[in-house]
């Protein structure tokens, strides 16, 4: 699949496809929005949200979350306010998400099956790393919303002025549903 893509890239820079989408650093709407890797979402949610490329800057993990302080996700929107000019950020999680059923019981598994070793967890464990937690997701889609957006909003780093507002978007239909 790798060299099927990067077939279609030098199609693509040859016959200069890319212009269309040349832009800068700069998200023009001074906007971020944190949301899920789902796939589904990939060219719904900026259709949905009517965002166009250069317009926003958008972080994806699985699930949408910011599962501690410190996390990518955060730092990312630390840099986004702080060195590309974003005022607001939008937390956008989505119907039916895959996160809602994540454990680390069920990847200890599926590591156990691909040649990830209990030893190889072990040492992971006695670094610091809570698994259980790491790779936890969230029963009260919800909930993970306002949580998240909790840890932005009280978050030592962002400025009161930053707007950060929650929301779950239909998988499907695109519609977006603010949580308070």
């Amino acid at each position: 699949m790798i060299d099927q893509i990067i077939e279609f890239n030098k199609q693509f820079v040859a016959s200069k496809a890319y212009e269309q989408y040349v832009t800068d650093k700069y998200p023009s709407k001074k906007l971020a929005v944190l949301t899920c890797m789902d796939t589904r979402l990939t060219e719904l949610l900026p259709a949905a949200l009517g965002l166009k490329n250069g317009d926003a800057k958008i972080i994806k993990n699985a699930g949408g979350l910011v599962i501690s302080p410190f996390d990518s996700a955060m730092r990312s929107l630390v840099v986004a306010i702080y060195e590309l000019g974003v005022e607001e950020i939008m937390v956008v999680a989505h119907s039916n998400c895959g996160a809602c059923h994540m454990s680390f019981d069920h990847f200890h598994h599926e590591m156990n099956a691909r040649g990830v070793t209990d030893d190889t967890l072990d040492t992971i464990s006695k670094c610091g790393v809570d698994l259980n937690h790491w790779l936890e997701g969230f029963k009260d889609p919800e909930a993970s919303v306002r949580n998240t957006v909790t840890t932005i909003k009280t978050h030592p780093l962002i400025p009161a002025d930053v707007t950060v507002r929650g929301f779950i978007i239909d998988s499907i239909t695109g519609a977006l549903a603010e949580i308070s």
